[in-house]
């Protein structure tokens, strides 16, 4: 009895041998084994709109600020860990990062003004490796951002969802959580054009410029170079949540040089 019943499978099993047919399953053909749990490449709270044009290479989307900020000199995010490796091409991407996330999975940041990370990096999801710029082959500050598995371009998902290839700009936006974790202690700076910095230096490179008083959180607080401005010394600096960089203490409106309650960095 089991023999009469595997007989119809046999038959169709061999006719479609014949046939020179082979199923998927028979063939050893896959889809992607599922991704890591990818978020958006730029800071908590900020809203982007996106498009996809289709002279573009892959799969790929590219992302604008649509939130008042400026685009040129954001922070560009891990969407997922991974180890980080920097490319040069002047006449395409421009300054680009691939995070290689293992299983076959890697991400492609392009245009970048400046890296934030060494080659061979290893990077944690929401930490900043590169800051948003128009290098190489492009029209504007923008980020173009891939995702790829075994070297093909999937079409991107963000937090589980797939987002939409719409082919301009303010049809569809994205709200970052990236790099939400902690939520800092309330202040305000002071001063306009206040330059938010990728580490306590004030050689360090650029991330994003606060045009006036703004409302931050405040993650910690360290100690590096010594600012003079409006006859106050300090060489505290805090780290603003959503800004991914430092500015240095001398710009939060408190009369303290340490902030009281923020834990070290």
């Amino acid at each position: 009895m089991r023999f009469h019943r595997r007989l119809p499978a046999l038959i169709a099993g061999a006719l479609l041998a014949l046939a020179g047919l082979v199923t998927p399953a028979q063939a050893g053909e896959t889809g992607p084994t599922a991704g890591p749990a990818f978020k958006a490449p730029y800071p908590c709270g900020q809203q982007w709109t996106y498009s996809h044009h289709s002279a573009e290479v892959r799969r790929a989307l590219d992302f604008v600020r649509s939130d008042g900020g400026a685009t040129a000199g954001t922070p560009v995010l891990a969407s997922a860990a991974g180890t980080a490796t920097r490319y040069s091409q002047p006449t395409g991407a421009g300054n680009y990062i691939a995070i290689d996330h293992g299983g076959g999975w890697k991400t492609y940041y392009f245009h970048l003004a400046a890296y934030s990370v060494a080659s061979g990096a290893s990077v944690a999801q929401g930490q900043q490796i590169g800051v948003t710029g128009s290098t190489g082959n492009s029209s504007g500050a923008h980020i173009h951002y891939e995702q790829l598995y075994n070297g093909v371009g999937q079409n991107i998902v963000i937090n589980g969802v797939g987002l939409s290839y719409p082919g301009s700009y303010h049809q569809a936006y994205l709200t970052s959580d990236n790099g939400c974790g902690g939520s800092g202690s309330p202040f305000t700076t002071w001063g306009s054009g206040v330059n938010v910095r990728a580490d306590a230096r004030v050689s360090a490179p650029v991330v994003t410029t606060l045009g006036g008083p703004t409302a931050v959180r405040v993650l910690c607080q360290k100690q590096g170079d010594t600012v003079n401005a409006e006859g106050y010394t300090n060489n505290w600096w805090s780290k603003l949540r959503d800004q991914g960089g430092f500015i240095s203490n001398i710009y939060i409106d408190h009369p303290d040089a340490v902030l009281p309650g923020v834990p070290l960095c």
